[in-house]
């Protein structure tokens, strides 16, 4: 996830899954290719080119699905609002709740075993203080390794307490 911007009345936080889009769409690819050119051989290649094509073309659409989604994380100080909107294929999903209500962000840990030995992954999340929907919001649902997580949530937590100056109470 990147900080798209940053100014005193905006923080945009946005992610697009580019590398894990592109590889499932090759992954596609390359079974309905392989379907097709079984069906041109003719004879019992037909119904394997089908099936392979077909299942090939349907697993990859549905992994793309599920795994490529558009995050955008929208903090806005004027509209007092943060809007989560979440975008696949087949659905776009918007979450909206009052800025006054943000507590702070934090880092959600978790640890996973592996061959290699324990790793830790992390994610961040919203801390709601009040309200109807007072509580912990992933801001992404997977968690990951590395300091992505950490870099957000400082981005969130410095953005917080930066005020907009009044024009109209200045004097000259």
């Amino acid at each position: 996830m990147k900080i798209k911007r940053n100014t005193p009345n905006q923080l945009i936080l946005s992610s697009t899954p580019w590398f894990i889009g592109i590889s499932l769409i090759f992954f596609t690819l390359a079974f309905v290719a392989a379907g097709m050119f079984l069906i041109m051989l003719g004879g019992w290649a037909i119904l394997f080119g089908l099936i392979f094509g077909l299942g090939g073309g349907v697993m990859g659409v549905s992994a793309f699905n599920d795994f490529v989604e558009r995050v955008q994380v929208i903090l806005d100080r004027n509209k007092n609002s943060i809007l989560i909107r979440r975008k696949s294929v087949f659905s776009y999903d918007v979450v909206e709740h009052r800025l006054t209500n943000l507590s702070h962000a934090e880092v959600e840990t978790t640890y996973s075993r592996s061959k290699k030995g324990p790793s830790t992954l992390y994610r961040p999340v919203l801390i709601l203080k009040e309200g109807m929907s007072a509580g912990r919001h992933p801001i992404v649902e997977a968690f990951s390794s590395g300091s992505g997580a950490h870099r957000l949530v400082d981005a969130v937590n410095d953005w917080l307490p930066a005020r907009k100056v009044d024009s109209a109470s200045q004097s000259a």
